[in-house]
């Protein structure tokens, strides 16, 4: 495998959501959690196509919507839910970092978006 080969395989990953395969921007220590991400939102889309018939890029759009929904539902609302979240992370370091999480969804998604435009040239 040439050097620039090398460089490519370590910094994209190859995914696969509703039987397209796309090419994701992906550095080599966050394949693995982008896979499980890859994973989730393929159950996530696979469940709501069966609920409600979609496809295509509805189906992606209320996938989207949804995950979105349940996120900020997530992180509870007022400042008291932000400090009862402050104090249980001070109690327990592994607690659950929710912005960290937000900002690897949104960090996924524009790898996604950047992924499904270049597929979209194609076509």
């Amino acid at each position: 495998m040439s050097p620039a080969a090398k460089t490519a395989a370590s910094t994209t990953l190859d995914i696969t959501l509703l039987g397209r395969e796309y090419r994701v921007a992906c550095p080599a220590d966050e394949r693995e959690s982008l896979q499980r991400a890859v994973d989730f939102l393929s159950a996530r889309m696979g469940e709501l196509a069966a609920k409600t018939k979609s496809t295509g890029e509805r189906l992606a759009v209320m996938t989207a919507l949804n995950l979105a929904h349940e996120l900020l539902n997530s992180q509870g609302d007022g400042k008291a839910a932000e400090s009862d979240k402050a104090a249980t992370r001070e109690a327990d370091p592994a607690a659950f970092d929710r912005p960290e999480f937000a900002r690897r969804i949104e960090t996924i998604a524009a790898r996604l978006d950047a992924a499904m435009a270049e597929q979209e040239k194609l076509f």
